[in-house]
This record gives structure tokens, C-alpha cells and sequence, in this order.
């Protein structure tokens, strides 16, 4: 059995990548409007982020997919921020510090990429997910910025870098 390995998305890994994310909100009920379920990019995501200042990296073991995360540019929002998106995770992957070195790849890249802060949105009842935001340096604000299309995910949160 091999580590697990993070790396760039790679175009071969498209529908695994779509197929994985839609699973995942679909185990944890996450509402499939107003969420990540309905963007179209979910099934492109290497070109999504093979743009300047934006990167989407995933975490192979054996040949498998376990899940993914990236930062991207904040959609609608006039400033140096990046927003953390689509950090998904298979349920044999969690508990095992990936999302953690994960989460470190992400920041370590938006802030050489020269963003000034990192946002990100996600639901009240992900509370594992909130333990490594805020172990992370993100901190809960009280109202959006710019405009994903997100609007089902109410929570908040923002990492200066």
C-alpha cells in the first residue's frame, strides 16, 4: 500500500473528480442548490483551474482519487483575496491528517500566488470541516464576500495571509 500523494488535477482526472465531489455532497445532504452540486465546473475542473493564480490539487492513493481542494481567484469580489474551494474528502480518507496537509498545500500556494487572504464558505453542520478551518488561521466573519452563487452555504470564514 502507497501514501497518499497530492498533486495537480490532471485532465484524465475529470469525471472522477466530478463523480467524487457530487458523491460526498450527496452523503453529507448537502442541498443540491444554491451549492457546488450545480457548478458547472465540477466537470471540467482541470480547465477551471488551469488559470493564472488558481490551482486545484488532488490526493491519490493506490490509483484512486480520496478527494480534493483548490484556490481560485474570489468570484465578484474587488480585492487580493482567493477563495478555498471544493475541499472534498471520501469517508476512508478523513481522520487521516490529509485534509490538514491538503489545507497547508492550499495556503502555501494563494500565498505565493500573492493573495492577501483566503475566504471560504461552507454549511453550519460540517463541524470537522470548521475544527480545521479555524486550526488553520480562518476566522469567522459575519456576512459574505463577493458572490459565488453559493448562497445555500451560510457559514463564513476568512484567513488573512
Amino acid at each position: 500500500m502507497n501514501e497518499p500523494i497530492i498533486r495537480p488535477i490532471q485532465k484524465k482526472d475529470n469525471p472522477a473528480v466530478a463523480q467524487l465531489i457530487r458523491s460526498v455532497l450527496l452523503e453529507l445532504n448537502v442541498a443540491k442548490t444554491g451549492t457546488v452540486y450545480e457548478d458547472v465546473s465540477l466537470d471540467c475542473m482541470y480547465e477551471t483551474y488551469n488559470q493564472p493564480k488558481a490551482a486545484y490539487f488532488v490526493v491519490e492513493e493506490n490509483n484512486i482519487l480520496l478527494g480534493g481542494a483548490g484556490v481560485a481567484q474570489l468570484a465578484n469580489y474587488d480585492g487580493n483575496v482567493c477563495e478555498l474551494q471544493k475541499m472534498y474528502y471520501l469517508p476512508a480518507s478523513r481522520g487521516r491528517g490529509i485534509g490538514t496537509q491538503m489545507m497547508q498545500k492550499c495556503l502555501e500556494v494563494a500565498k505565493n500566488f500573492g493573495y492577501e487572504g483566503c475566504y471560504l464558505e461552507t454549511m453550519p453542520y460540517m463541524k470537522a470541516a470548521q475544527k480545521l478551518y479555524t486550526r488553520s488561521g480562518f476566522e469567522y466573519i459575519d456576512a459574505p464576500l463577493g458572490d459565488t452563487g453559493h448562497f445555500s452555504c451560510p457559514v463564513h470564514m476568512l484567513k488573512k495571509l
